[in-house]
């Protein structure tokens, strides 16, 4: 199965992406940039959304690699849609099988952001079904996290 990559920084050569190319270095893998598509909130209901696009990506791939920079002190909102978007149409376990990771990059964020942003994603696997091997904020985290791959 193949490996997915998604962007949730709104910057396609950004610092975000240059996480996931050393974590996935010698690995062929996929992008997804959320800034290409329409993903409306939790709640809003409009017939051009591509929620299942992105969905049907993630069902795809053996392995998610989900990025975001920190913004305001969590994770960006591309990303927050995406996560709350589950609720609801997508039952628990829906991603059985599958390895999850989690980079967060930023300048130097605090540690009670790393842990919040960990707890998050962690609840996030577990909840449909993914093995969750961790998360990166650094190169030297993301080096390593990519040895597990």
């Amino acid at each position: 199965m193949k490996t997915l990559f998604i962007n949730g920084s709104p910057n396609k050569n950004g610092n975000t992406v240059r996480l996931a190319a050393t974590l996935l270095a010698g690995k062929e893998y996929e992008t997804l940039h959320l800034v290409d598509y329409k993903l409306y909130s939790y709640g809003q209901n409009f017939p051009d959304d591509q929620f299942q696009e992105i969905l049907t990506h993630m069902k795809e791939a053996g392995t998610i690699v989900l990025g975001s920079p920190v913004y305001w002190h969590n994770m960006c909102g591309a990303v927050r849609n995406l996560l709350d978007r589950f609720y609801g149409p997508v039952s628990g376990g829906a991603l059985s099988g599958r390895k999850f990771v989690f980079l967060f990059q930023g300048a130097a964020p605090e540690k009670w952001i790393l842990e919040k942003a960990e707890y998050t994603m962690g609840r996030f696997a577990r909840m449909y079904g993914m093995e969750y091997l961790g998360m990166a904020s650094s190169h030297s985290k993301t080096e390593k996290l990519g040895k597990k791959l």
